[in-house]
Formats: C-alpha cells, sequence, structure tokens
C-alpha cells in the first residue's frame, strides 16, 4: 500500500465532525462510483478512517446520491488544506485497485472544482500521486521488500 500521509501533513485531525464526515462520504462515493466497490478500497478508506475514531463503515456510507455528497463536501469542506487534502486522498484511492475509471476521474473533477481547485492543480495532484506511486513500487524492487 503506498501512502502519502507520512510524508504530507494531514489537516483533518483539526478538522469538525461535520468536515471529517463530508471527507470520508467523498472517498466511499468514489469507492463505489464505477459500480464495483473492491476489497482494496473499503481497506484503504477504513485504515484511515480508523485514525480519526471512525469505525464503521456504515458511519460514513450514509447518503443518498452523489449530488448530496458534492454538496456536502462543498459546504462543509471549506479550509484550502483541507480540500487539497481530499483531493490528494481521492487521487490515491482511485489508484489503490489499479484501475482508473473514468467515472472516478469524473468525480475527482467534479469534487475539486465543487471545492474551487482549478482543473489544472487537480491535474498536478493526481500526476504527483501517480509519480508517488510509482516511486513506492521502484523502493519495493530496489530494496526487495516482500510487501
Amino acid at each position: 500500500m503506498f501512502e502519502t500521509a507520512e510524508i504530507l501533513p494531514s489537516y483533518l485531525p483539526e478538522a469538525t465532525a461535520e468536515q471529517k464526515k463530508a471527507f470520508f462520504q467523498a472517498l466511499v462515493c468514489l469507492s463505489g462510483i464505477d459500480g464495483h466497490m473492491g476489497d482494496e478500497e473499503v481497506d484503504y478508506i477504513m485504515k484511515v478512517a480508523k485514525t480519526y475514531n471512525i469505525n464503521s463503515f456504515s458511519e460514513i456510507s450514509n447518503f443518498s446520491s452523489v449530488d448530496e455528497v458534492i454538496a456536502n463536501v462543498k459546504e462543509q469542506i471549506n479550509y484550502r488544506p483541507l480540500a487539497l487534502e481530499l483531493l490528494r486522498e481521492m487521487c490515491t484511492l482511485a489508484h489503490v485497485d489499479n484501475v482508473l475509471s473514468d467515472e472516478e476521474t469524473l468525480l475527482i473533477g467534479k469534487i475539486g472544482l465543487a471545492l474551487g481547485i482549478k482543473i489544472e492543480k487537480i491535474e498536478q495532484i493526481s500526476e504527483w500521486v501517480v509519480e508517488h506511486i510509482i516511486w513506492c513500487e521502484q523502493a519495493k524492487l530496489i530494496f526487495e521488500e516482500k510487501k
């Protein structure tokens, strides 16, 4: 598993309960947007969620539509560093199963735009995440790590 948390700060610890809920709902929404919510995606979300005392998937998966999630994110995530962190986590999650679908790309773009993040910045974040994944995979090969 590739992690960005060890090299970048997180603004989620200082977020309100409503902001955390919106943050994780966006991740849950992304994980199922392509019609298949894989175990890798759920595991990734819950690993991150548990560090913020969210212990149940049902706590963050109770929404009725993509539009509701986007509106909630737009209303709650009003701190730019937290918005950028959300996009970073969404881009990372989108690659967890090694399949980046058009639906995932579109949702990341819609949420980014709802947060006032320009497409160019969203693309930069996505490219950075991909480069980070490549570096982590190369490190495993170079240092002969099993997992």
